[in-house]
């Protein structure tokens, strides 16, 4: 059995079926999480400690160290940025066209 081999849009909730402006949204959210969950892990903060520098709860941690996106939005991620002592600033660009 072949295996089939599809290009990919750059933003995997698109390649997924998402309309395209819900997959930039998912696509943001999903990044400023990362760079949420890496903060923490590099810094070696528990859940209570990282809820406590971060203006939270522990299980709001507790689902961002679990991926839960749904429960994200952008504006809340971005506070929590600032309260970690990061500024986010944003790159807009054009959307790549795929053939």
């Amino acid at each position: 059995m072949a295996t089939k081999v599809h290009r990919t849009t750059g933003n995997v909730f698109k390649d997924l079926g998402f309309p395209p402006h819900e997959a930039e949204n998912l696509r943001a959210r999903a990044d400023l999480m990362i760079h949420l969950t890496r903060i923490i892990k590099s810094r070696r903060l528990t859940q209570a400690a990282a809820a406590k520098a971060l203006g939270v709860t522990q299980p709001r941690i507790s689902d961002l160290m679990r991926g839960k996106i749904d429960r994200f939005s952008i504006d809340s991620l971005i506070e929590m940025l600032g309260q970690a002592g990061l500024r986010v600033s944003f790159v807009l660009k054009p959307r790549r066209k795929v053939a």
